[in-house]
């Protein structure tokens, strides 16, 4: 098998990880060093030399990075082999897991997984039922608190907040009733799973022999228990990450995972890479001042082979207002003088508070931007309409996607007939769909509701028996019904505008074509539903918006930018006052060398005198990580120096033309 790369197109730290394709291996990858061609280059040479790729696992954190990385070895060796490969999210790969054994935890083969939209509609319905209809508690909140519970290995039930743990335990009994589990159930039952049935383990064992687990220092106490289990003797094993870049903790990632590694797996062969091929040396040297504060971390420095670039700027403003239209102006001069596009340029900020001025200051030069956190399409209302129809078809004794569609569009069954469904479903321990079909219930109904019923039944069991036992394609017989009840034209009611009729029509007939495709490649309906799930667990795709970024630090991480503006570095906010009561500094100050290594040429960092919160104009002090950066590659300056001094003949020609420019729009 040929591939794609040449160990001479590698440096000697990336030559070492790729050849080093046997027993516990870690790379420890700062930023921009090359990781993912480093990581898709192990797996190629893994091929060249042998390896099966049906013997292969290669786990990311997103659907996205999961698609590139197939993408990239596919590149470098034949297209079959990246498909034989299993290159996939831990949440999916624990779909794999449980598909092939969940019975054994008690549960039927067929089980739905719920989305984050079906989570909050289930716990909207058990907080009426519990008496917390005017409770101040969100739906989002509690389940935040059972998540966090459920990756520490905890009993939900068991919350310190007595009532929150009667909503977790009856959420977890209604999961179970539904034969359906949430995302972070499919990581508890798939552990479980291989800790306590050998023989699943030993047949994941077998086909999994050569595993690798990108961003490593993401992981939690849960997933690293799993990949235990998933990696037996000789723990041909490979974790790729960077412990200055964790900064999930505060959703349960474990840095000591990375930092600790070899009290998981037995003498690991450590590789450091730290050849940075992104950021100039101002910017590296910065960054490397700054983590070195960091105690207990693997000691790394990255270095770089550019030379040149310009000093990183440290900038007082006096208010955010300043802050926003020194950013804006300078965009737009910087723009038109090196001749950028808009994408060139990122700011990057601690909390998603702080980007309204910065919005208002762009809107205002007409300047495009992309915000990062749009909504999702998987969470737009016809999309989860169709969606919970498909569940519908699947198992129709899915009492949320039923809940959903029992009246969309309107067919006579409102919501108290649909809350007397629930309630008697309840007490006679049922489905809701079970409920509908029982004359001991639709007799207490008037005839023309259970009129209605009855016709809502024989659709869905009439669809679902074609599907069945007809074996009829289900995309075809989703379509039809789809049709069949008049969905678009009800939908096409309530919508304002001719763009936003398109966009809806558009939705529904992209996601049915998805199934249709499922269904062409033999797959089932439970395959559809599956990936349909995972996906809306998903990141957001830069590349198909357009303008200058606006995006969270977070949120920031593995993207790169040729400016960079980091906003806000006041303390209280970077670091933020919570990580200063919790004692979790060091988290805030790998936040930052994040954003830092971002940049590969331009950096700016700023900070406010006074900043508007809460509608109050508050005082602010200069974040205390500014000290820890060393001064060598530093220009300190103020928004007053800059605006004040004299503007060179080439800025005032670029005023003048960007002036005009905006009054020729």
């Amino acid at each position: 098998m040929s591939s794609g790369f040449s160990f001479e197109s590698l440096n000697k730290a990336q030559r070492d990880a790729v050849g080093a394709i046997d027993g516990p291996v870690m790379i420890l990858a700062g930023a921009g060093t090359g990781k993912t061609r480093t990581v898709t280059c192990r797996i190629a040479n893994m091929l060249e030399r042998k390896v099966s790729a049906h013997n292969i696992l290669a786990v990311t954190f997103t659907n996205k990075a999961a698609a590139e990385m197939r993408e990239r070895i596919g590149g470098m060796v034949t297209r079959k082999a990246a498909e034989d490969m299993t290159v996939c999210t831990f949440h999916s790969l624990c779909v794999r897991l449980l598909r092939g054994g969940i019975e054994r935890l008690g549960y039927k083969k067929n089980f739905s997984i719920y989305t984050g939209s079906d989570q909050v509609g289930l716990m909207k319905q058990l907080l009426v039922r519990k008496g917390g209809a005017n409770s101040p508690l969100k739906p989002e909140h509690i389940l935040g608190a059972i998540s966090k519970l459920k990756n520490a290995g905890q009993d939900p039930g068991t919350h310190h907040d007595e009532f929150i743990g009667i909503l977790a335990t009856a959420y977890q009994n209604e999961l179970r009733a539904q034969n359906a589990v949430d995302f972070d159930d499919l990581l508890v039952l798939g552990e479980k799973l291989l800790t306590e049935h050998e023989d699943v383990r030993d047949v994941f064992r077998e086909q999994y022999q050569r595993v690798t687990v990108d961003e490593f220092q993401d992981t939690n106490a849960l997933q690293m228990r799993l990949l235990q289990q998933l990696v037996g003797p000789p723990y041909h094993v490979c974790v790729v990450g960077d412990d200055d870049q964790s900064i999930y903790g505060w959703r349960g990632a474990e840095v000591a995972n990375i930092l600790q590694f070899e009290k998981f797996f037995p003498n690991p062969k450590v590789i450091l890479l730290e050849e940075n091929y992104r950021s100039t040396l101002a910017v590296l040297h910065t960054a490397n001042s700054l983590i070195k504060h960091n105690l207990g971390r693997r000691a790394k420095v990255l270095t770089t082979t550019r030379v040149g670039g310009a000093q990183v700027r440290i900038v007082s403003m006096p208010g955010d207002s300043e802050e926003a239209e020194f950013i804006a102006e300078e965009i737009i001069e910087e723009k038109n003088l090196a001749k950028k596009a808009w994408e060139d340029f990122a700011v990057l900020f601690r909390t998603n508070g702080q980007c309204r001025k910065l919005e208002e200051a762009l809107r205002e030069r007409k300047i495009p931007y992309r915000m990062v956190g749009a909504q999702s399409f998987f969470d737009r209302r016809e999309i989860r309409d169709v969606i919970a129809y498909a569940q519908l078809l699947a198992a129709p004794e899915s009492d949320v996607a039923l809940l959903r569609v029992l009246n969309a569009p309107n067919r006579g069954i409102g919501q108290t007939t649909a809350v007397l469904a629930t309630d008697f479903s309840r007490e006679a321990n049922k489905s809701v769909w079970e409920a509908l079909c029982d004359p001991a219930f639709t007799h207490t109904l008037g005839a023309k509701t259970r009129a209605c019923i009855e016709s809502f039944v024989a659709l869905i069991a009439g669809a679902k028996n074609r599907i069945d036992l007809s074996r009829d394609n289900a995309g075809k017989v989703l379509r039809e019904m789809i049709a069949e009840i008049d969905y678009i034209p009800w939908l096409m009611r309530g919508c304002k505008t001719e763009k936003e009729r398109d966009a809806r029509t558009e939705g529904i007939h992209s996601i049915i074509q998805q199934l249709d495709d499922y269904a062409a490649r033999g797959k089932k309906l439970h395959d559809f539903l599956d990936a349909v799930s995972l996906s809306s667990y998903r990141e957001d795709d830069l590349e198909s918006k357009q303008g200058v970024t606006l995006i969270t630090l977070h949120a920031s991480k593995g993207l790169e930018f040729p400016h960079v503006y980091l906003v806000g570095l006041e303390e209280g906010t970077l670091p933020h006052k919570r990580s200063i009561q919790e004692g979790t500094r060091d988290e805030e100050r790998r936040l930052l060398y994040v954003g830092i290594t971002r940049a590969r040429e331009r950096l700016t960092l700023t900070y406010c005198a006074t900043r508007v919160k809460y509608g109050e104009q508050v005082s602010c002090q200069p974040s205390s990580f500014l000290n820890e950066l060393d001064g060598e590659h530093l220009l300190i300056s103020s928004y007053d120096e800059i605006m004040g001094r004299e503007a060179s003949d080439d800025e005032l020609e670029n005023f003048f033309s960007s002036t005009k420019n905006m009054f020729d729009e």
